[in-house]
């Protein structure tokens, strides 16, 4: 059993680091996918630049969406902006931990992107085929030099084997181009890992809290995120037994304890750590504020569209 806790703990902890794992298999998978049963490069000077880039950065467009649709602190820090902006930026000392969290929803969302790029120009394909399309002069030059005549109008055909250039010729230009992307691929792997690596050390270097006391802020971050969710849970479902309950019995129905919608508002917010108050969340600071507001929502909130 203590073995099992053990295992059941490690995966836990290294959830963040499972996930990336994960998520790089599941890129290698549709790269794969795409290349093989997908792409089918049409080998045309007018086209092959953009159906190359299409398949290259198409996929990482739509990786990057969906990390922003799935940020969490994204929505907390838009959620109802525009109809008060002040929400954004409530005062201008709190317009840098704003930026700083937009940054980081940002930073996050890239990873997925970053992956697929990466092993796509490792692999090769998608590049071959959209510079093979290349209509720069210069380029084409640089690429048909000591070759025959014909290399500049068989060009586009060299991710096909159709071009009617030597065989050396080909296979030559297509180890280039090969060569290339996976050149690219390790230059962007390597900034990304020299990036966050100068950004890791960066924001460790300005904490205003030691190593331990991180650790546990983040530790309890997670356990806080956790146990809202199955409050919340319990609470949705004792509030729906409630109603229902007041409904079918026809009577009145009996008093339930909410937060209020300013509550609600207060513990919404992105909170950044200051080093005078021992809080480690937004939640913590509310429910522990000497001033706090314990009277509880009354009146319906009025919305402007309904949730469903």
């Amino acid at each position: 059993m203590d073995s099992l806790n053990a295992v059941v703990r490690f995966f836990t902890n290294q959830k963040t680091k499972i996930g990336y794992g994960i998520m790089a298999i599941a890129t290698i998978g549709g790269e794969r996918i795409f290349s093989l049963l997908s792409f089918q490069c049409p080998c045309n000077v007018k086209q092959n630049m953009v159906y190359g880039l299409t398949y290259l950065l198409g996929p990482a467009l739509v990786l990057f969406t969906v990390g922003l649709f799935l940020s969490t602190r994204l929505w907390r820090l838009y959620t109802g902006c525009c109809l008060n902006p002040k929400k954004l930026c409530p005062h201008r000392s709190n317009c840098v931990g704003c930026l700083s969290v937009l940054f980081s929803v940002v930073v996050g969302a890239l990873v997925a992107p970053i992956m697929w790029l990466s092993i796509a120009l490792l692999n090769g394909t998608f590049y071959e085929c959209a510079v093979s399309g290349l209509d720069e002069p210069a380029l084409v030059e640089w690429f048909c030099k000591n070759r025959t005549n014909t290399c500049k109008d068989e060009l586009a055909k060299v991710p096909c084997g159709t071009s009617n250039m030597p065989v050396s010729d080909t296979k030559e230009l297509l180890l280039i181009l090969h060569a290339q992307s996976q050149i690219f691929g390790w230059i962007l792997i390597m900034s990304c890992v020299l990036g966050g690596l100068v950004g890791t050390c960066y924001k460790n270097c300005r904490s205003q809290v030691s190593f331990l006391q991180l650790t546990f802020w983040k530790v309890y971050k997670e356990k806080e995120s956790e146990k809202f969710e199955s409050f919340a849970d319990e609470y949705a479902t004792r509030l729906a037994e409630r109603n229902l309950k007041s409904f079918f019995e026809n009577k009145d129905p009996e008093p339930f304890p909410f937060p209020n919608h300013k509550a609600w508002e207060q513990i919404s917010t992105i909170y950044t750590y200051d080093h005078g108050e021992q809080y480690y969340s937004t939640l913590q600071r509310y429910v522990e504020h000497p001033n706090r507001d314990y009277s509880p929502e009354k009146v319906p909130l009025e919305m402007e569209h309904s949730i469903d």
